[in-house]
């Protein structure tokens, strides 16, 4: 008899344990047909356990087949025909928390999409959740506009228009569960009419795994200091580019305006789409916020894409973009019968939020703070770093990419010594199509105070530039 063991840290009850154990060494054969199990009493002793608690283990192994009594016998192992049997269970809950604790814990993180706890406004959110409740209960009984709350994308709406330069009516606005979502119901919508999509290389990856899972062909366009390069665009076969004009990611450029209506002009020479994902748009700390391209031609086949995960919560899933009155009718005639994305009682409460002026009073203060943060570890990087080192996309976003000067690693070696020093970095490679061919290192600030990101700062210097490799004079 195979050794059980009901001990690890798990809340179920011991003769799930047990059955689930049973269970498992029946379907492995590691319990071959035919083998006699103990009897409760038995195994009951074996395993310092009531009586109880086997027979209501064996009672569900049997009522489901696993097993099988014999009078006056005992419990046997049924047989069971051989494309029946399945994998073995996944392993407790208990053990992968284990597991999961097991795993490097850092000391400091520079992930780019990582905020801090104190970012996210609870008590407030607590508060208008319960007067979201406390509405009409009827409104929790039925399903919402799959489109979103009409409130809420008349609040989004005013946002936009007094603060992004967008040009829309709320019944172009489509609320989405995140970017991921946002691009899977525009994919849906173009793919009757385009076949291929041009994306920033660098730049984010999701647009491209998400149209290839839409058989759509996807060409990487080099992206340059004012942005996509439009030559090279012009060469692809894309009918649709996804780009990021207002704050490039990863490098943080800026297209120009000469260069917007350029692409304005491609769009209609093709009868091409583009999307505008108006990433960190909110986060600019010198001057004013970049207006959208959207607004140069509000009447264009431009769809803008935005999202609340940067200022306000990731975990939320709230995102939202606005179509073109052109695509508005296919979108009706596809999405007509769908569920909303986005939970009535989020939609409700993030439109108290927005309503009452705490979305924008949030937005300041995050812009002060992370301003804060951003600066410190500017000065950090200078000191620490020095000439050894050059800053691109500072001034706006939730993070800076490192070009490191003569550096003699690669980027894997880069992220190894860092991870000694417990410090995590997330790879730059992952924005190239073909790698990342420079020393490039990206510095999220979100998740950190000014003192963290000092300190850790200091953990990079000491990985890196402790080393008789890189170790020459200032």
């Amino acid at each position: 008899m195979n050794l059980f063991i009901l001990d690890y840290p798990d809340r179920r009850p011991l003769h799930m344990k047990l059955y689930n154990q049973l269970k498992e060494q029946i379907l492995t054969e590691k319990l071959p047909p035919g083998a006699k199990l103990p009897s409760v009493r038995q195994l009951a002793a074996e395993l310092a356990v009531s009586r109880n608690t086997v027979d209501y283990a064996y009672a569900q192994l049997c009522t489901e087949g696993f097993i099988y009594s014999k009078s006056r016998s005992g419990y046997y192992v049924s047989s069971l025909e051989q494309e029946c049997k399945v994998r073995p269970s996944s392993p407790p809950v208990g053990l992968i928390r284990e597991r999961i604790n097991a795993q490097k814990n850092f000391e400091f993180d520079f992930h780019p999409a990582s905020l801090s706890p104190e970012s996210f406004p609870d008590k407030l959110w607590r508060k208008l959740t319960a007067e979201s409740l406390s509405e009409k209960s009827e409104q929790f009984t039925a399903y919402c506009d799959p489109q979103g709350e009409l409130d809420l994308r008349l609040q989004i709406q005013g946002y936009l228009e007094r603060f992004r330069g967008v040009s829309c009516s709320p019944e172009q606005i489509v609320i989405c569960s995140g970017l991921q979502d946002s691009l899977a119901v525009i994919a849906q919508l173009l793919q009757a009419e385009h076949a291929s999509l041009a994306v920033e290389n660098p730049g984010h990856w999701l647009p491209g795994t998400v149209f290839q899972r839409y058989a759509f062909t996807v060409h990487s366009v080099p992206v340059q200091p004012d942005g996509l390069d439009l030559d090279c665009l012009q060469q692809t076969a894309s009918t649709v580019v996804y780009i990021t004009p207002s704050h490039q990611f990863p490098f943080g450029y800026v297209m120009p305006v000469e260069k917007r209506l350029k692409l304005i002009q491609w769009m209609e020479h093709t009868g091409g789409v583009i999307i505008e994902d108006d990433y960190d748009s909110e986060l600019r700390y010198h001057g004013k916020p970049i207006p959208a391209l959207q607004g140069l031609y509000p009447e264009g086949g431009i769809i803008y894409v935005g999202t609340f995960a940067k200022v306000l919560s990731p975990a939320l899933r709230v995102s939202y973009m606005v179509l073109p009155d052109a695509l508005l009718p296919h979108y009706h005639q596809l999405f007509r019968q769908y569920a909303p994305a986005v939970s009535l009682l989020e939609q409700k409460t993030l439109y108290h939020f927005m309503m009452q002026g705490y979305w924008e009073r949030h937005l300041r203060t995050m812009r002060t703070r992370y301003k804060r943060k951003h600066d410190a570890l500017l000065q950090a990087v200078q000191h620490y770093f020095g000439s050894r080192a050059s800053i691109l996309g500072q001034g706006a976003g939730l993070h800076i990419v490192l070009k490191l000067i003569d550096c003699p690693f690669s980027e894997p070696e880069l992220i190894r010594r860092a991870e000694d020093q417990l410090v995590r970095l997330f790879p730059v490679s992952e924005t190239y199509s073909g790698g990342n061919p420079e020393a490039h290192i990206m510095l999220g600030f979100g998740r950190m105070n000014p003192e963290q990101l000092e300190k850790g700062v200091a953990r990079l210097a000491h990985a890196w530039l402790d080393d008789k490799e890189y170790c020459s004079p200032e």
